[in-house]
């Protein structure tokens, strides 16, 4: 982990309190969270967690953009999800016990909070309405990947660059998504895996549809409806 703890513990409780999965905990259940989880800041492409590290935490993106990716033995890189501000994400990792099978790597300025694995799991066994949102947090993660396999083997590339963005936006996985994302051209090209050229060539297209607007190194989404809908065209 390349970062540094900041002195972030007087606003994490806010933070905490607005996660998703904190309505149906008891006080002592969310004072438990408050006092084990930690926060700290990464610069821009600092490494969060190196491929293979244990996965000894369960994370959220407190504010900034994040990228879970993975890069082969002969150097060939691959996006598997950007994570902006709010989500949480890692908890198969966690769940499982095993070396995370990705790097997580800070696309902007990012501070990342992290609870510890056995916060975690203590979560799960004793709190339902935890366990109840993990199903569903886990449903939607795995519905992401059908959808984005399905994306790169059926549609056409703008409909796959198109799909990548409005899933940035899945109300399950980022609650918190702005209109205005922080993300490159580049980023978005390796989040398809597609080529920089391809992608910036397919964003225009988007944005020519009136879809989106790009700005450098970010996106502003202009109708997410629409945007959707052309995702899942033939």
């Amino acid at each position: 982990m390349d970062g540094r703890q900041i002195a972030f513990r007087n606003n994490l409780p806010a933070f905490l309190a607005t996660s998703p999965w904190r309505e149906g905990l008891t006080e002592d259940q969310f004072d438990r969270v408050c006092r084990d989880t930690l926060a700290y800041t990464f610069a821009a492409g600092a490494t969060i967690c190196h491929r293979e590290s244990p996965a000894l935490h369960w994370l959220a993106v407190v504010d900034g953009l994040v990228k879970v990716d993975t890069t082969t033995e002969d150097g060939r890189a691959t996006t598997f999800a950007g994570v902006p501000g709010g989500a949480w994400f890692g908890e198969g990792a966690v769940l499982k016990g095993e070396p995370r099978p990705y790097a997580v790597v800070a696309i902007r300025d990012s501070t990342v909070a992290f609870v510890p694995r056995a916060t975690f799991l203590w979560l799960v066994d004793s709190s339902h309405s935890f366990s109840r949102w993990l199903i569903d947090q886990l449903n939607a993660r795995l519905g992401y990947y059908v959808a984005l396999v399905e994306s790169l083997r059926l549609g056409d590339v703008i409909a796959r660059v198109a799909y990548c963005v409005a899933e940035l936006f899945n109300p399950q996985l980022y609650p918190n998504t702005q209109p205005h994302i922080g993300i490159s051209q580049e980023e978005i090209g390796r989040l398809t895996g597609l080529s920089r050229q391809t992608a910036y060539r397919a964003l225009h297209e988007l944005e020519d549809a009136g879809l989106l607007r790009v700005h450098y190194g970010s996106i502003e989404v202009l109708d997410l409806e629409g945007l959707k809908k052309y995702a899942r065209s033939p």
